[in-house]
């Protein structure tokens, strides 16, 4: 019993530290002046390296035969992971960042709907009725958008959450293997499209180089890093509850540094949807616990 709580505890603090090293991902994005496709070059180029380097030192001499054991499955993972990136961005970049965060929030409710429909697995009646009430939210945010200009990047968002939604389907399809390799190969394939859609990595001043080594070598793979290690050492359900926090602290950085405050409407439909997730997951919590009992 000791043990396994302190493999809970352990887990909570590296999903914790996780959200926590991410949440200024959006305040950084917001303050380098580049344009979108540059933008985006930088972010997968460094983060994609600093991942393999990562994985070269942890597993020498096997790193090679580990990457090509993804294979089809890692590879599609790769190609959503850029589309997800390359969306991200100009979300960001077109609407605030309260939007956008408010709208990624809904990947967990996004990736069980998928799982119904691409892997057959049971979506219960609970998590359905969490489904809608979700979509209502971001129907809401919408209606907001429409009125301020700011219906595109909405939809991009949107088109984001799906893409990483159905990231989280592959890697989960695609269970027995190690999909890190992915993540990596999913920021160099942004970088490379970027390139080939205009991009110009050159056209960067020095201090937005900065920020953008800071961002894509250290935030990004460390942050990613513990998420994927979150999960081995707490349930899903208490993984999705803490990486909501980065919907409340993404945002809080914005309008502390920048001034960008949320508006009325997108406070209503992230009350909504964050609401949503959260009783769903405290609810799907304490049924895990009951079982384990």
């Amino acid at each position: 019993m000791d043990d396994a709580k302190a493999e809970h505890t352990r887990g909570i603090i590296l999903t914790l530290t996780a959200v926590l090293i991410l949440s200024p991902d959006a305040l950084l994005v917001r303050s380098i002046h580049a344009d979108p496709l540059t933008l985006i070059f930088w972010r997968g180029l460094l983060s994609g390296c600093a991942i393999f380097a990562g994985l070269a030192v942890l597993w020498q001499g096997r790193g090679w035969q580990r990457v090509l054991e993804i294979g089809r499955l890692g590879l599609a993972s790769s190609a959503l992971q850029a589309t997800g990136n390359i969306f991200f961005i100009y979300a960001l970049l077109q609407t605030s960042a309260a939007n956008t965060l408010v709208i990624l929030a809904a990947i967990p409710l996004i990736s069980a709907l998928l799982s119904r429909f691409f892997l057959r697995e049971q979506v219960l009646r609970r998590t359905w009725w969490a489904i809608l009430v979700g979509f209502l939210g971001v129907v809401l945010l919408f209606c907001g958008s429409v009125q301020g200009g700011a219906l595109y990047g909405d939809l991009c968002a949107v088109a984001a959450a799906c893409c990483w939604a159905g990231n989280l389907v592959l890697i989960r399809r695609a269970r027995p293997v190690n999909m890190v390799p992915a993540t990596g190969l999913g920021g160099l394939v942004s970088a490379v499209a970027s390139l080939l859609l205009g991009a110009r990595p050159l056209a960067i001043a020095g201090n937005d180089f900065a920020l953008l080594l800071l961002l894509g070598l250290v935030l990004l793979p460390l942050a990613f890093a513990l998420i994927t290690l979150g999960p081995r050492l707490l349930p899903a359900p208490e993984v999705s509850l803490i990486l909501l926090l980065e919907t409340f602290l993404g945002p809080f950085w914005v309008w502390l540094v920048l001034g960008e405050a949320p508006s009325a409407t997108t406070l209503a439909a992230g009350f909504l949807i964050m609401g949503t997730i959260a009783v769903h997951t405290l609810v799907s919590m304490r049924l895990l616990r009951t079982k384990g009992m």
